[in-house]
Parts: C-alpha cells; sequence; structure tokens
C-alpha cells in the first residue's frame, strides 16, 4: 500500500505537471489545491528536490518546478525514494534486498511468487511517468 507521503508526493507532482509551462509554483498554492497539510508537503518536495526531481527558486516569482521533464520520471522512483522497497518481502528487492531468516530461498514457492509479483509490478510502474497520471484540472 503506498503510503500517505507518497500519495502526497503524487497529487504535488501530477499538480506540478499540470502547471509546468506556468513558471514555478508555491507552496501554500499546492497544499490549498490538492488539500496536503503544508509541513508535510515541504518535507516532501524538499525531498524531490534533494533527488533531483524538483527544483525551487526564491523570492518574487519563486516556487517549485520540474528540474526534469515529468515524463522522465516513473513512478517506480518515486516510490522507492518516500516509501522505500517496491517488492513485498524483502528477500525479491531489487534495490533493498534482506535474506529472510531460517529460509532456503531456492525451495521458498512464496518468494518465487513474490519474485512474479515484483517483475510485474515494475514493468507497469518504470513505465508509467508523472506525466501519463497527470490529467488536466
Amino acid at each position: 500500500m503506498l503510503s500517505k507521503k507518497t500519495q502526497y508526493a503524487f497529487k504535488a507532482l501530477m499538480y506540478l505537471a499540470q502547471h509546468e509551462h506556468e513558471g514555478p509554483v508555491l507552496i501554500a498554492e499546492v497544499s490549498k489545491k490538492k488539500k496536503i497539510p503544508l509541513k508535510f508537503l515541504e518535507n516532501i518536495l524538499l525531498e524531490l528536490r534533494k533527488a533531483g526531481i524538483l527544483d525551487s527558486k526564491k523570492g518574487k516569482g519563486g516556487g517549485y518546478f520540474f528540474a526534469i521533464e515529468p515524463k522522465k520520471v516513473n513512478l517506480a522512483q518515486v516510490m522507492r525514494l518516500l516509501d522505500g522497497p517496491i517488492s513485498l518481502l524483502p528477500c525479491v528487492s531489487l534495490n533493498f534486498y534482506e535474506r529472510c531468516k531460517n529460509c532456503d530461498e531456492k525451495k521458498c514457492g512464496l518468494n518465487m511468487a513474490m519474485v512474479q509479483v515484483r517483475d510485474a509490478t515494475l514493468k507497469i510502474l518504470e513505465k508509467k511517468t508523472v506525466a501519463d497520471i497527470s490529467f488536466p484540472e
């Protein structure tokens, strides 16, 4: 399940993508329009900026904007940044692998099933971008 943090991130990214050609967007505007608590949104956008997805400008005419095109930001990238692993078990994670205790992965039916789930999920999330989910308001 997506965390509230990631859900808010996607809402904010969609809003910014929809207003991409209008210049930087104020945090307060995104917060109000998308009903995201301001302090929570500040932290989310800061993480996205540190990751190079967003950039910001201070002062008059300032706000947040995309550092890279929304069509180059895939959903898996954002989810991993904010929530960590996408896989349902640590033993099948590509980027956050951890061996399960007392388990032989080569003989574990659950592991084998979760690898298929992970692969099917990633096939979609790595192809879909912020631009794909950003419909005009």
